[in-house]
């Protein structure tokens, strides 16, 4: 204990540093937990928080036994496991394209190509998306030309998740293939010229030099994805949803503002959104174990 103290007054000033980010999330991470206990009560505005009547387990049994409890769960689920599957690979795939260029300038017009996406706002993206593929847009042109009838992409059920999940892969494969970049970048040259000498081909060198690389990286990145499967974003499908799309659309993230901000029922919507959190924490511990089992004891914690 008289060295932990003696190392504090130390290094003080390298306390004072993260002193600010510290307070700020106690004040906005643990201190809103609090909020928490409306989901176990019967919340009324004018009572307030700790006058509210206890109610236990109510609003979550409420939300399990309802009809929209399954397809709303299968509708996350769906979506953001998809979304994990197809969308994982992709950034490694374009590091290890980006990786084989050896021209810098060409390189550098690429990688802003392809990051450029990730700061366009998911408002602009979706609006962007509907215009694309409106009866008279020009993906539509190309369809009606062919089987002279446009497809109805934004309002039927059937593709709301392709074209959900294929847009967030456009705008975030690149910027998420930045980490897989830099890892990239450490490898020894001389490891590509001595297996080169040796006879291994291109694919020979990726597979036994760059992904060993990146394998880390990939775990890690495969936990976060796993433990954020119920997670999925709000803004992009709330934006999405259209009256005649909402058999796949209608996602927990979405439910919950329907439910807490537009009918006024904060109790079972934070009931809701404490439910999806715990399994969050759940997945996330779960992959973790998994891979840590499958990747040499290598995980997130």
């Amino acid at each position: 204990m008289r060295s932990q103290i003696d190392y504090i007054k130390k290094n003080y000033f390298l306390y004072l540093l993260i002193a600010p980010a510290v307070i700020l999330t106690i004040i906005f991470k643990y201190v809103p937990m609090y909020g928490a206990i409306i989901a176990f009560k019967d919340f009324s505005p004018m009572k307030g928080i700790a006058g509210s009547d206890w109610v236990g387990l109510k609003h979550f049994k409420d939300f399990l036994t309802s009809p929209n409890f399954v397809p709303i769960l299968m509708n996350t689920i769906k979506l953001s496991l998809f979304g994990l599957i197809l969308g994982f690979p992709v950034p490694i795939i374009l590091a290890l394209m980006l990786n084989q260029l050896r021209r810098a300038a060409i390189k550098k017009n690429i990688q802003l190509v392809l990051y450029a996406p990730n700061f366009i706002s998911v408002v602009v993206i979706v609006g962007m998306t509907f215009i694309f593929l409106s009866p008279n847009g020009p993906i539509n042109h190309i369809v009606t030309s062919i089987t002279g009838e446009p497809i109805m992409f934004m309002s039927d059920p059937g593709y709301f998740r392709t074209v959900y999940i294929l847009s967030g892969i456009w705008q975030a494969a690149g910027w998420s293939s930045i980490i897989y970049v830099a890892a990239l970048a450490n490898v020894d040259p001389e490891l590509h010229n001595a297996a080169t000498i040796d006879g291994a081909n291109l694919l020979q060198r990726i597979i036994h030099i760059d992904l060993p690389t990146l394998k880390p990286l990939m775990a890690i990145t495969l936990i976060l994805g796993a433990g954020g499967i119920m997670a999925i974003g709000f803004e992009k499908a709330y934006l999405m949803q259209t009256a005649m799309n909402l058999p796949t659309s209608e996602i927990i993230p979405t439910y919950v503002y329907k439910q807490g901000l537009q009918a006024g029922d904060y109790a079972y919507s934070s009931a809701i959104g404490l439910f999806d959190s715990v399994i969050n924490v759940i997945l996330l511990v779960v992959v973790n174990v998994v891979v840590k089992k499958l990747n040499e004891g290598e995980g997130l914690y």
